[in-house]
């Protein structure tokens, strides 16, 4: 696969972060910032699918009932105040 180089800039903090993380899995700066952007971008994929997927319902009126939303925290041990 074909590479192409960024530069982005970062504080001492989270550089010396990187550092000791590159040092103690035996892997480049590189390897771990392009590890950390490809996970990042598939967690905001996956968030920005699911939002668009439940506005999709909304404007379809799909919502959940009163009872269901009840059920649902009820299930897991919060009940109405």
């Amino acid at each position: 696969m074909a590479t192409n180089t960024i530069s982005a800039r970062l504080d001492e903090t989270t550089r010396g972060k990187l550092e000791l993380l590159a040092q103690a899995t035996k892997r480049s700066k590189s390897f771990l910032v392009t590890e950390a952007i490809q996970e990042y971008i598939k967690t905001q994929e996956w968030q920005i699918a699911a939002i668009k997927k439940g506005l999709e319902a909304a404007e379809q009126g799909d919502f959940a009932t009163d009872d269901e939303v009840r059920e649902f925290f009820h299930s897991r041990g919060i009940d109405e105040a």
